[in-house]
């Protein structure tokens, strides 16, 4: 049976961190449909002065943080010690986990383009050790398929693998169609499905969708893609859904109430950080 769209979601123009001009896509209103996808932040500029202010240190718990930037560059910070930087087409897949602090900046680059998506953590998971990874261009398979080429940033496509997070499965691609093009895509019938227009318009399930627009797809075995009269990328996510309750407060996203303020009341007396390596800020 094939997929088809169950909702969809345009983003709008917003600014977060130190003033970093973003498109938002998915937040708190949208976390029941397209769960476990809690956020979906999309960076697209030409102008330095919208986004080089970056994200300064600021904490997290009970989620996980996959940067994807296409083109331009991300700097990564964090309380584990660790120092890395992304460029044209890699990932960073930061787990909080109990909780951990980061920064992010954004060196100026001819364009900046890119995705952060905020995955939840199953509640048995949510206290599990912070921990950090780089997916680089060298770790992402790129597979020729019809009309375009498929880049596998996480889990499996047919019988390649890529990357593989600890606690919730996600397979992850990102796809770029020629003009004109269709793509079909077989799936996991129980798996939750999102599919997001990073770049240029597209017809998903029939339906034609504009760019930056997410779209949470119907049960099913197959979705079919189809670029229109320029070239597409598109984004492909297919995970379980938790189906638990979230208790989400700026950085943090628990299961209860209690929960999220037992977390910022550590925060305040300094214990909120579990395993850390201290450094100069």
């Amino acid at each position: 049976m094939e997929r088809k769209i169950k909702e969809k979601v345009t983003g709008f123009r917003t600014r977060d961190g130190a003033g970093v001009s973003l498109v938002r896509v998915l937040g708190h209103d949208t976390v029941e449909t397209f769960d476990p996808i809690l956020m979906l932040d999309s960076f697209d500029s030409e102008r330095p002065d919208d986004y080089t202010a970056g994200f300064p240190l600021h904490p997290h718990r009970g989620i996980e943080t996959i940067s994807l930037i296409v083109s331009g560059n991300m700097v990564h910070r964090d309380s584990l010690g660790n120092e890395d930087a992304i460029s044209d087409g890699e990932v960073q897949w930061m787990t909080a986990g109990s909780g951990i602090m980061h920064e992010e900046k954004l060196p100026a680059s001819e364009r900046l383009l890119g995705v952060q998506l905020w995955l939840n953590m199953p509640r048995e998971n949510k206290m599990a050790p912070p921990e950090y990874h780089s997916i680089k261009k060298e770790d992402i398979e790129e597979i020729s398929v019809d009309g375009g080429l498929l880049r596998l940033i996480s889990g499996k496509y047919k019988d390649h693998e890529g990357f593989r997070g600890k606690y919730l499965p996600v397979d992850y691609y990102d796809i770029k169609l020629e003009p004109g093009k269709n793509f079909t895509i077989e799936t996991d019938k129980e798996k939750s499905v999102l599919v997001f227009t990073l770049s240029g318009a597209a017809r998903i399930a029939g339906e034609t969708v504009e760019e930056k627009t997410a779209v949470k797809l119907t049960e099913g075995d197959s979705l079919v893609i189809e670029s229109l009269e320029k070239e597409a990328e598109i984004l492909f996510v297919s995970s379980d859904m938790l189906k638990e309750p979230v208790s989400w407060g700026g950085p943090i996203v628990m299961n209860t109430e209690q929960e999220l303020r037992q977390a910022f009341a550590e925060l305040r007396t300094g214990e909120f950080l579990k395993e850390k390596v201290e450094y100069d800020v």
